[in-house]
């Protein structure tokens, strides 16, 4: 705002009401277009970004690799609706360049919220401290990032992934706990370098790793899609011979993976024990069915959570710095169970 101050000694002895009528309306007028260039450059996202009054967010979704992350973007997506939310949501199409890209744009449209779903861990400070100096919050959903400065965003809400590897691992450790022979496992990892790929991984060496029969003998990415996992299980079941167990980061790769067990002319859940991570719909049939053997669930329903973050930190409120979602395992009576009710 443009402020005007007029000293006393302005106002001398001498000078006319006519003069002294000119200045005070000259006065006026600049205080005037202070006030209206303070309204247009000071007031937060909502008066640039859509002018209505309503909340707008900005939101980047890494892409539509799964049936997980289409559940996510949907559930997103109506919830924004059912809030009077305006939602400005980006495709990054699992690059990060585009993510980057996205959040750069949400800032000069003066967004009130930022969310985004980090495609990778790292390479991010840069952009969120450019969102700090914006005064624009930023909530991280689903993954994070391994920024050492915290300040750089409000909070996380998602899963564990951690818990999510471990919770595989204990499954195998009980189901062959009665092995006295080495048990060979391939490992179908997510995208290189994304948080549910790295600590998905670490959860579950931390447990297995605990009994030397247990033995990855080949790890690789299938970037979380069907196509790539049956790809990966293919040259996996033709360079590694016998297979006791195969552990996927996410159960779209699982079920690719299954047709390619089975194109080999072996029984998915019986000649190869299979164990994967999310709990979709197909995923949960393929386990009612005896196909795959354990799932353990990462709920991708975070709209309602996402929204009720975003006003409260648009509107100043303190939130805590992580917001788990609640999730469970599932065994083949657990997956009958469930699928009558499954949303995703």
């Amino acid at each position: 705002m443009l402020a005007i101050t007029v000293p006393v000694s302005v106002w001398i002895r001498g000078v006319s009401a006519v003069k002294r009528r000119t200045w005070a309306a000259w006065s006026a007028a600049i205080l005037g277009l202070g006030l209206l260039a303070g309204c247009a450059s000071g007031g937060g996202g909502t008066q640039a970004a859509g002018g209505d009054g309503k909340l707008t967010i900005g939101f980047s979704q890494v892409g539509a690799e799964s049936g997980w992350r289409t559940a996510n973007t949907q559930s997103i997506q109506e919830a924004a609706a059912a809030a009077g939310v305006d939602l400005k949501f980006s495709d990054a199409q699992q690059k990060q360049e585009n993510q980057i890209k996205a959040i750069r744009s949400f800032i000069q449209q003066r967004v009130d919220v930022i969310a985004f779903s980090p495609v990778v861990e790292s390479g991010w400070d840069t952009v969120l401290k450019e969102a700090k100096t914006a005064n624009i919050p930023v909530i991280l959903t689903d993954r994070a990032v391994d920024s050492p400065d915290t300040t750089l965003y409000k909070t996380f809400l998602g899963s564990d992934f951690v818990a999510e590897g471990r919770k595989s691992g204990e499954w195998l450790a009980k189901e062959f706990a009665a092995a006295t022979e080495p048990v060979r496992i391939v490992e179908l990892q997510g995208t290189t370098g994304s948080a549910p790929a790295n600590d998905r991984k670490a959860g579950f060496a931390e447990v297995i790793g605990k009994d030397p029969k247990f033995q990855v003998v080949a790890s690789q990415t299938g970037e979380f899609t069907r196509s790539k996992g049956k790809e990966v299980m293919e040259a996996f079941l033709k360079s590694q011979g016998k297979i006791d167990v195969l552990y996927a980061h996410n159960d779209d790769m699982a079920l690719g993976a299954i047709e390619a067990i089975e194109g080999a002319g072996l029984k998915p859940g019986t000649d190869i024990k299979i164990v994967s991570v999310d709990g979709v719909r197909d995923a949960l049939q393929a386990l009612a069915d005896g196909k795959i053997n354990f799932v353990v669930e990462c709920n991708p329903l975070l709209g309602t959570q996402l929204m009720d973050l975003a006003k409260k930190v648009a509107a100043g409120e303190a939130v805590p710095p992580r917001v788990e979602t609640e999730e469970t395992v599932f065994d083949q009576q657990a997956a009958k169970a469930a699928l009558p009710q499954r949303k995703y």
